[in-house]
């Protein structure tokens, strides 16, 4: 760290940003911005949690719903494009909503809510969360279950005859078709969309003010000594969130979308609907408790502010001097921050590995669900429950390593370089782990989608029905298989009879060759999907252990005035140039190996089939790209950053304090 950035402004008691007051007027503002509480919630009760260690206790447990809220958003992602019929460039737009309004107000809130009651200030953050879980899952009560959900339920159409209303008004329109039958038409398609993007839009001014400030909060009222433990023991507990949150989505994408009624199909059929609004209700909830918990908490510690009086007492500095809040101050920070190489290197170090692992971040179960034939059940469940639990790990690890062995800058920074290499090595992993079932199964897809035979029988707005050839074939639909007739065989099962576009059409006219089982042929991926588990398991258990090591530099390498500010503008960046764009950018280019639309009049709706193959290779080397990049990035950090204190706190203080404490009670 340079001469100037050791030089810290000193602290200023609050009453003195309003002028000098009487001695006593400070002594009461002195002990209400130490008091926890607020309006009746108040008391001498409360006053005893008002520690360090139940702050971070309480700050993590607040981050963990804010956690889980967004990871079960990302868990039910699949199931509201098909819902809603939103492909996955759209979807990937509304994901980064959030991110959009924490890069417009995380800076400007971090500069000026930074010096006024920061617990409350994240307690309205959480209030925006609360929004946020009502507003996306009112969607469902506002359009219902929709339409085609309700055709694959038993009680449809009446108790009675629920079966053949079913088959009548579904299933004929699946044969092949003498005649171009109408487009689907759809229903305030965009207004869905429209909604959940303005839902993430609310969410993201919570999440800025609630991690700029919380940390800067954290790192203000505890030691330098303490924060790394502080940090992993909120970080561990802020990732069981997502582990939570993937497993709460686990639970209801179980259950039909319409839990009151008995769905025809079973949870392994791409067109299952779960109860994907259930979850956000019970998020809500927990958002609001988090909420009230912060709000308790006092604007200082009270074991920070003797810290604070004694480090004025014992300084030769007797001078005090008051920061102006204005525009031309936060543009001198500004500058101050550019002229940092440590922080600039290390902020577009974590911009670009964000950039390559927002991939898996969001889209890792639909990958799950795409490459391996899982269902999406089972895809959120190994998403969150298991592969994060090894996240929670390796933050433990890191900090207790951190705490005992107070490694050097540089030391962390070339960790947090190896760590970047070692993911893009299992990211190439990625690569080679497929399952031939599933490419030849889009493969054979593809072909019955583009010959001659189905286009005769204009399937292009028939719905995505998959049907088993005797060759273990999967076709889109009956019509696409050519198919003119249905039946039930002995066991009851659908059967479609007379495809005349099968492969072993062309090549026998036994008739009894020509039929198709309803359902997509059985493909055993899940051997291949438990070996990409372990390797992801453990890049998540590497990954997490450089959390605390980046932002303990990120901590330690700027002035002490410019904390709240840059922790704001680096989220800013981030935001601008990885949370945003990534997304986005994998939304499109997952897209682009899209084999199977589900078309509608205006739009081609959301993707059913993809090429699995391609996809694999495209998505992973672009997202490894990336990650190596920011792996050289974090060996300028590491060159710069030899003379960057991370445990640089006089402790002498501390122990007087202890001291003190010590006479105190021996007197009484």
């Amino acid at each position: 760290m340079g001469d100037d950035q050791k030089e810290e402004a000193p602290e200023i008691l609050p009453f003195l940003s309003k002028g000098r007051n009487p001695p006593g007027d400070a002594e009461k503002i002195e002990e209400d911005d130490t008091s926890c509480g607020f309006w009746v919630f108040k008391g001498r009760f409360l006053q005893r949690f008002a520690t360090e260690k139940m702050y971070v206790i309480l700050y993590g447990f607040a981050g963990c719903v804010m956690t889980m809220t967004f990871a079960y958003f990302n868990g039910t992602i699949t199931t509201l494009e098909k819902r809603y019929k939103i492909p996955t460039k759209i979807s990937g737009i509304i994901s980064v909503g959030n991110d959009i309004s924490t890069m417009l107000t995380a800076a400007v809130l971090g500069y000026y809510a930074g010096n006024g009651h920061r617990p409350r200030w994240m307690g309205i953050g959480l209030l925006t969360i609360v929004a946020f879980c009502l507003l996306t899952g009112s969607l469902h009560f506002i359009y219902g279950a929709g339409e085609d959900a309700l055709k694959l339920t038993r009680e449809y159409g009446g108790q009675a005859e629920a079966n053949e209303s079913f088959h009548d008004t579904q299933n004929d329109q699946k044969l092949c078709q003498t005649s171009a039958s109408g487009c689907v038409q759809d229903v305030g398609v965009w207004v869905p969309q429209i909604f959940l993007f303005g839902a993430q839009l609310i969410s993201g001014v919570g999440q800025g003010l609630f991690y700029t400030l919380g940390i800067a909060y954290m790192d203000d009222n505890g030691t330098k000594s303490k924060t790394p433990a502080m940090l992993s023991l909120s970080t561990f507990l802020r990732m069981l969130g997502p582990a939570i949150g993937y497993s709460l989505a686990a639970v209801c994408l179980r259950m039909y979308i319409e839990p009151t009624m008995e769905p025809l199909i079973s949870r392994e059929d791409p067109r299952w609907l779960g109860a994907w609004w259930l979850g956000w209700l019970i998020l809500s909830g927990l958002s609001l408790i988090a909420a009230m918990v912060l709000f308790m908490f006092p604007k200082e510690l009270p074991s920070s502010r003797q810290r604070r009086l004694k480090n004025r007492q014992t300084d030769s500095k007797t001078e005090t001097n008051i920061k102006e809040l204005s525009f031309a101050d936060m543009l001198r920070s500004i500058k101050r921050l550019a002229a940092n190489k440590v922080y600039v290197y290390n902020t577009m170090a974590s911009i670009l590995y964000f950039f390559g692992y927002m991939a898996y971040w969001i889209f890792t179960p639909k990958y799950i669900e795409t490459q391996y034939r899982q269902s999406a059940a089972m895809a959120t469940m190994a998403t969150g429950t298991v592969a994060l639990g090894f996240s929670a790990v390796g933050v433990l690890l890191s900090g207790y390593v951190i705490s005992k062995y107070k490694p050097s800058a540089r030391a962390m920074a070339s960790w947090n370089a190896v760590v970047d290499f070692m993911t893009v090595a299992g990211i190439l992993c990625y690569v080679a782990i497929g399952c031939e079932g599933s490419d030849s199964l889009n493969s054979l897809a593809t072909l019955s989608a583009g010959n001659s035979c189905s286009a005769s029988c204009h399937c292009d707005y028939v719905h995505y029905a998959p049907v088993c050839a005797p060759e273990n074939i999967t076709y889109i639909s009956a019509c696409h298989a050519g198919c003119s007739d249905k039946a039930k065989d002995d066991l009851g099962r659908t059967t479609y009879t007379g495809c005349k576009c099968m492969a072993s059409s062309n090549l026998l006219s036994d008739p009894e060759t020509q039929f198709a089982l309803d359902g997509a042929c059985p493909v055993d991926c899940f051997n291949q999907f438990l070996i990409f588990l372990s390797v992801m398991c453990l890049l998540k258990l590497v990954g997490a252990s450089s959390k605390s090591t980046n932002l303990l530099i990120a901590l330690r390498c700027i002035p002490h005035e410019d904390k709240t500010f840059a922790l704001g503008l680096g989220s800013m960046a981030a935001s601008l140039l990885g949370f945003i764009p990534s997304p986005i950018f994998f939304g499109w280019l997952i897209d682009n190996y899209c084999l199977v639309w589900g078309k509608t009049c205006s739009n081609k709706g959301n993707c059913w089939l993809y090429d699995t193959k391609s996809l694999r290779y495209a998505l992973n080397l672009t997202a490894a790209a990336f990650i190596f990049v920011a792996g050289f990035l974090n060996i300028s950090v590491w060159y710069h950053a030899k003379n960057l204190k991370i445990f640089d706190e006089d402790e002498a203080v501390e122990k007087d304090l202890e001291l003190t404490k010590t006479k105190s009670q021996d007197k009484k």
